[in-house]
């Protein structure tokens, strides 16, 4: 079936628009994004997007965002990327806007109270059947299982998660380096560099967004800089950010304490887009709208640079035996790192025979593959009926 003629920037923007209305489940939502990309509208073909899928993979940052820039990359250019990659995003951004708002009026209103001490046991599981999820799909191997006990170990003694990557990932070099890689049959690596020019307006841009933060409000410069550094970290998907914001936001910085991080954990699940979205309310809370935006911007721009000026180098990085080394141990660390967010989470709740019930629950019902929007939604309402 022949491709269609280039869409529109405005078309491919309300498209993706309208899709992240309904961006619920994370990765899920690569099915739908193919579903309207190839089947639907045919901007590219099956092969060009498992391409797109492979490298948002390999790259830090939410898979389903990643790969909603990179269909606007190809068919539309970098413009085309922030299209799409905007659009995704913007129901996210804007509800947890208005969640972060209410909360910050209603969190102490007894049923708020009631709702978010039920939810963080939720939470609990939902961090626990990621851990479980990432383990099964990660973990292949014994030396896969030490290098993700070495950073659960280091991250339960208080050692930087940032430190624990960079060891895990001279461990997979060392351990789980592949032997040999095929041939790039992609000639990527050969053609001239197509996006240049608009990537070093982006970074220029940034760097004057920063500079003139650094003037005006230093703490505000503190927490675009962190996220932008947790951003870049977070190989395997959104979740991958949570341990790293735990450490950084509530154990380092005390931006928030423990209980309000897990809350906008929560918040999180019930937005559609990636976890990441987390940071919006974070950036509320400590700077109002002004700290939200910033936050956005500092977790998703990174990301969305590193998709964009290693597309052109697809096929390098997917037959680099190096490359391919280095992340699979930092991919075997962030199972680590997550078991011990889970049991960090746990500790915070008060747990009685209410709480385990909606704990063990939710995780049944993950496990089963439930969506979380419902796993959530539920919990909402019994833990206002059983804790009020």
């Amino acid at each position: 079936m022949p491709r269609n003629p280039r869409p529109s920037i405005a078309h491919l923007f309300l498209s993706f628009l309208r899709l992240g209305v309904t961006a619920f489940g994370g990765p899920a939502m690569v099915i739908y994004i193919r579903r309207m990309a190839v089947d639907k509208e045919r901007w590219l073909d099956s092969d060009a997007f498992s391409d797109g899928v492979a490298l948002a993979q390999m790259v830090p940052g939410a898979t389903a965002m990643q790969t909603a820039a990179y269909v606007g990359l190809k068919t539309r250019g970098v413009i085309g990327a922030g299209a799409t990659y905007i659009g995704f995003g913007l129901p996210a951004f804007l509800l947890m806007m208005a969640f972060a708002a209410l909360y910050a009026h209603t969190r102490t209103l007894p049923a708020v109270v009631s709702a978010f001490s039920g939810l963080q046991a939720i939470i609990v599981a939902v961090v626990a059947s990621a851990t479980l999820a990432f383990g099964k799909t990660t973990l292949k191997g014994w030396k896969a299982i030490v290098i993700a006990g070495a950073a659960a170990v280091l991250f339960g003694l208080r050692v930087s998660p940032i430190l624990v990557i960079l060891l895990a990932a001279v461990e997979g070099l060392v351990l789980i380096r592949p032997k040999r890689s095929t041939p790039d049959r992609s000639g990527s690596s050969a053609q001239p560099y197509p996006y240049r020019i608009p990537l070093m307006v982006i970074l220029a841009v940034s760097a004057i967004g920063l500079l003139a933060l650094f003037l005006l409000d230093r703490t505000m410069f503190s927490l675009a800089v962190l996220l932008s550094r947790i951003d870049l970290l977070a190989f395997g998907g959104g979740f991958a950010s949570v341990p790293l914001m735990l450490h950084e936001i509530v154990e380092v910085r005390h931006w928030v304490d423990g209980h309000t991080f897990m809350n906008g954990i929560i918040l999180g699940q019930i937005t559609p887009g990636p976890i990441v979205i987390t940071a919006t309310f974070i950036g509320y809370l400590m700077n109002g709208p002004v700290g939200g935006i910033i936050a956005t911007i500092g977790i998703l721009l990174p990301s969305f640079v590193v998709i964009v000026g290693l597309s052109p180098y697809f096929g390098r990085l997917q037959t680099s035996t190096l490359f391919n080394g280095i992340i699979n141990g930092v991919l075997c660390s962030f199972v680590g790192l997550l078991l011990t967010v889970t049991i960090r989470f746990a500790s915070d709740v008060r747990w009685d025979w209410g709480h385990l019930a909606l704990a063990g629950g939710a995780l049944v019902a993950l496990l089963l593959k439930v969506d979380i929007l419902w796993v959530v939604v539920v919990g909402t309402l019994v833990s206002v009926v059983i804790f009020a």
